[in-house]
C-alpha cells in the first residue's frame, strides 16, 4: 500500500485518480500510524514551504516521514513535497526542511534571465544525470509538467534529472530510497503514469 500523505497543503484528487489508473492501492492519510504501516510513501505540496513545515511538524508526521525514509521504506516528495526533502529552504526567510537530501531551495529571480516569467510554468524535456529506477519506463527528452517559482539548488549529489529554463533546474533527485520530483507526474500525462508506476514498484530496501 502506498500511503499518500495528507497535511492540509494540497490538493489531492489529481494524484489519487493517477494512482488509480496505474493500479496502484494507495491510501490519503494525515494518521502517522497507517503511514508507518505503508509499503512506501508520497509527500506531495502546493503552496508555501514555511506553512507546509509547519504542518508537519504540527502533526509529527515529520518525524514519522524522517524515520520511515531511515528505515528504507521509499518516499517520494512531488513538487513542494520534493523541497521538503531539502535541508533548508530560502521562500520568504530561511526554513528548515526534513533533511533527508542534501542542498537547498532558493528562488528563481536573479538566476534565471530576466525577460522569463516567474513563476516556471508549462512542459519541459527532462536531462537525464544519473540512471534511476524512476526513469525505467521513460526516456530522456521525455517533458513533465512544471508550476514553481524556487528549485533545489547544491544537491550536485543526488541530482537525477534537470529542466533547461534558462539555466539548469533540478528536476529530479534520489538519494538512495528517497526520490523527489520538482515536476507533476498526476498532471504530466502518460510520462508521468510511468513514472508515479516505476515509483509504486519500489519496495523496501
Amino acid at each position: 500500500m502506498t500511503a499518500v500523505v495528507d497535511y492540509g497543503v494540497g490538493n489531492l484528487f489529481s494524484l489519487c485518480s493517477s494512482l488509480k489508473a496505474i493500479g496502484a492501492e494507495a491510501t490519503v492519510t494525515g494518521d502517522p500510524e497507517v503511514i508507518k504501516k505503508a509499503d512506501r510513501i508520497i509527500l506531495p505540496g502546493v503552496g508555501a514551504f514555511e506553512d507546509a513545515a509547519k504542518k508537519l511538524r504540527d502533526s509529527g508526521i515529520d518525524s514519522v516521514i524522517i524515520e520511515q525514509a531511515k528505515a528504507g521504506v521509499p518516499l517520494m516528495g512531488i513538487c513542494l513535497g520534493m523541497q521538503l526533502l531539502f535541508e533548508e529552504s530560502y521562500e520568504y526567510g530561511r526554513h528548515i526542511g526534513l533533511g533527508l537530501i542534501q542542498g537547498k531551495v532558493v528562488g528563481m529571480k536573479d538566476r534565471i534571465p530576466e525577460e522569463l516569467d516567474i513563476p516556471h510554468m508549462g512542459w519541459n524535456a527532462l536531462k537525464f544525470h544519473k540512471a534511476s529506477p524512476l526513469f525505467k519506463y521513460i526516456n530522456e527528452g521525455d517533458c513533465v509538467y512544471f508550476v514553481h517559482s524556487y528549485f533545489a539548488d547544491q544537491c550536485e549529489g543526488s541530482l537525477i534529472a534537470s529542466a533547461e529554463y534558462g539555466i539548469d533546474l533540478t528536476a529530479a533527485v534520489q538519494e538512495n530510497n528517497v526520490f523527489g520530483c520538482q515536476f507533476h507526474p498526476e498532471k504530466s500525462g502518460e510520462v508521468g503514469l510511468k513514472i508515479l508506476k516505476a515509483f509504486c514498484e519500489e519496495g523496501k530496501k
